[in-house]
């Protein structure tokens, strides 16, 4: 911008803000149980007030890790929330349905069905109802593709509330204090001061969000 405002340069602030706060942070792996996948899926409809394109995005896990993560902005305008939503959960079963193969291919046996979450009733209702209206056939290809796996049990589909919906970090702006309760399950943790490369000041001990300064 070629003349910025006060809100920009606060703005700039904020992010830098973050940055420095959270140079240390870093995705932690560990054994766990079940051994299962699990997914969230969310896109936040017509997100974008200068084109009004949808933010699509999935986070996926294997136990407690997360392994694989998405957030990716929609070449074109969708008219339907539904369409953007379940259009998305095919999105993120393709991606299931890649590191099953992955994991098979390695040996890794998977004790149940992968579990896909997503917070819009209408997605979660066509996945599993062949019923099918002519008002969302311009779907028929992601909705056939998620309902075959869910009537041969290969996968599950679920509804999550909103503030539950882990996507949500990957898909729309949200408060400081749902960010942070979201991060918190997401397995990060602060890197040991001797493993930081060219570190000079103490590491963060824990992924926190000032709420003093956020709002500046």
């Amino acid at each position: 911008m070629h003349s910025p405002r006060v809100p920009h340069w606060q703005a700039v602030k904020r992010i830098l803000r973050y940055i420095k706060l959270t140079s240390t942070i870093n995705l932690q792996l560990s054994p766990s149980s079940p051994n299962q996948l699990t997914a969230w899926s969310n896109a936040n409809w017509a997100g974008c007030l200068d084109d009004r394109q949808s933010t699509s995005g999935y986070c996926i896990f294997l136990g407690s890790n997360l392994i694989s993560w998405s957030s990716k902005k929609h070449p074109t305008v969708a008219r339907s929330s539904t369409k953007t939503e379940f259009k998305d959960v095919a999105i993120a079963t393709a991606e299931v349905i890649g590191l099953q193969h992955l994991y098979r291919d390695l040996g890794v046996h998977l004790k149940c069905s992968p579990l896909l979450y997503c917070d819009n009733m209408g997605a979660m209702y066509f996945s599993s109802t062949p019923v099918f209206q002519a008002r969302t056939k311009h779907v028929e290809i992601h909705f056939h593709f998620v309902q075959n796996r869910v009537q041969n049990k290969s996968l599950r589909v679920a509804f999550i509330s909103g503030k539950d919906q882990l996507a949500d970090l990957l898909t729309k702006p949200i408060s400081s204090s749902q960010f942070a309760l979201l991060c918190s399950n997401l397995q990060l943790q602060a890197l040991p001061f001797d493993l930081k490369d060219d570190v000079k000041d103490k590491a963060t001990p824990a992924l926190t969000v000032d709420h003093n300064t956020s709002q500046q």
